[in-house]
């Protein structure tokens, strides 16, 4: 099992360690609670250190980028960054990425942690271009300092004006004492904040001055439980759960990232789908009666007919209620609608909602 640069930190923190991905990670320091409204309050920091970066260059990395990736990426100018995804050839997903571009010819992919092997073989397999292709997973160091405060109180870290770099764009500039440090408007959190990606050698003394800059706004280590209930509210889909090899784009309600002005892989069965209707799509819902929606819960029609399962389903410190987001028949997935979630062999009542879930 592989440590991040700051393992040593977070024990001495006390943060709970567990196996994820194949790293060893904190999952929570001083409860998930106290740590998710530490980020929807104020400002807490991830090291997601765990998390891929491969970097692709060359003459043709803009076509051989289209051809590959779900969104457009015609879209972007230098300095932005963008949601998309790697379609199979088997109407599903290999990975949910972002993609930063830096100019025409050099770009950023930073993939999920446990996708890290399985991205590189397929993006490799698909360079026909003769693209440079460099994985530096094992080089980088990733913080997400997240929260309402994250620009007051970093802005002392560095000389580029934080107000300035709007949501999915980034600077590479110096930060904490380190130059060409990638500042990035990106996170998972959907507080605000920024992602600071840093080679290893720099990321204990980041972390340290980053805690400096944020003490007097009560700046915390925040764990991967944490990242997964601020997610959960937002929407975001998480990889493994909501997203996977057998769940296409247009199910998962990504077709806002699934641009058809362009052939990519699987792009003919994909706009096939999208024109008409997939016979599942994710939904998002809420429990009206007490309980806990959790991972692989079945999804019940009001006839009490098999119609879906929970992908992902936890209780929201925000809300106070159970959340969770699910597949179901595509037939009962019109907002408003209620289904019922198993739970502990209860049925219970629970309504599907528009997201980011709400109070």
């Amino acid at each position: 099992m592989k440590n991040t640069e700051l393992n040593d930190i977070h024990v001495s923190l006390g943060a709970k360690m567990v196996e994820f991905a194949g790293y060893n990670m904190p999952v929570q320091y001083a409860g998930v609670k106290a740590e998710h409204l530490a980020v929807r309050e104020s400002i807490g920091v991830f090291d997601v250190s765990h998390m891929g970066e491969f970097f692709v260059s060359g003459e043709n990395s803009f076509a051989f980028l289209q051809s590959i990736l779900s969104n457009d990426l015609s879209k972007l100018v230098d300095g932005q960054a963008q949601y998309t995804c790697l379609p199979n050839e088997t109407n599903g997903i290999v990975d949910d990425l972002i993609v930063y571009k830096f100019n025409i010819n050099k770009y950023m992919l930073v993939v999920n942690a446990s996708n890290i092997e399985k991205d590189w073989n397929w993006i490799n397999s698909k360079n026909s271009h003769g693209i440079t292709i460099k994985n530096e997973s094992d080089n980088y160091s990733l913080l997400a300092i997240q929260g309402p405060n994250a620009i007051q109180a970093m802005q002392s870290l560095t000389n580029v004006d934080l107000n300035q770099i709007p949501f999915y764009h980034f600077a590479v500039d110096n930060f904490a004492g380190f130059e060409n440090i990638i500042i990035s408007a990106t996170g998972y959190t959907g507080s605000g904040g920024f992602e600071i990606y840093c080679k290893n050698s720099q990321v204990i003394d980041i972390w340290n001055k980053v805690f400096m800059a944020g003490e007097k706004f009560n700046i915390k280590p925040i764990g991967l439980a944490a990242r997964d209930t601020l997610r959960l509210e937002m929407g975001y889909c998480l990889y493994g759960n909501d997203l996977n090899e057998n769940t296409s784009p247009i199910e998962a309600g990504l077709g806002w990232i699934t641009k058809f002005n362009k052939k990519f892989t699987n792009s003919e069965y994909l706009k096939n789908e999208k024109e008409n209707g997939p016979e599942k799509r994710l939904v998002a819902f809420e429990t009206i009666e007490r309980g806990i929606p959790r991972k692989d819960y079945e999804i019940f029609s009001d006839t009490e007919k098999l119609i879906g399962i929970v992908t992902s389903g936890t209780m929201s410190p925000s809300f106070s209620k159970g959340i969770g987001l699910g597949y179901i028949n595509s037939n009962y997935s019109k907002t408003d609608s209620y289904v019922f979630i198993k739970i502990r062999d209860k049925l219970i009542k629970s309504i599907i909602v528009k997201l980011p879930f709400k109070a």
